[in-house]
């Protein structure tokens, strides 16, 4: 089995930001000549997370604003007392760190409609890795 690892840097402009990574993540799987197996996207960061979805402006703004109502970054959160971003760490906590594609024939399997993208909810900030292991043969 062959194992080919990248990792990849992007910078944030916005406090809640999503950062359209598709592009990095579909050149790592060519570079890698794995024709068949899987790629792994993971973000080592406890305030940022990883979706699949459409690219589209409304429904970026759309999940942008729910996740605001939903983990409220003003609400009064016990580690706000020691860092003010409670709110990113528990909204990672539930979308995730990671995601997982199969790759067949040399492609990136994933729906017509379904990029990838880094969930910034703690920005902005200048780096944040993102690491792209492809595992196949």
């Amino acid at each position: 089995m062959h194992v080919f690892t990248r990792i990849v840097e992007v910078s944030s402009s916005e406090k809640f930001q999503l950062i359209n990574i598709t592009g990095y993540v579909e050149k790592i799987v060519r570079e890698s000549n794995v024709k068949n197996g899987i790629c792994l996207i993971f973000v080592p960061h406890a305030t940022a997370a990883l979706i699949a979805n459409e690219n589209e402006t409304g429904l970026i703004r759309d999940i942008l604003n729910q996740l605001r109502e939903l983990i409220p970054p003003n609400k009064p959160w016990l580690h706000n007392r020691i860092d003010d971003n409670a709110h990113a760490h528990i909204a990672s906590a539930i979308i995730g760190a990671h995601l997982v594609f199969p790759i067949l024939n040399g492609q990136l399997l994933r729906g017509t409609w379904q990029e990838i993208f880094l969930v910034e909810m703690d920005g902005p900030r200048s780096s944040r890795k993102v690491v792209v292991q492809v595992l196949g043969e």
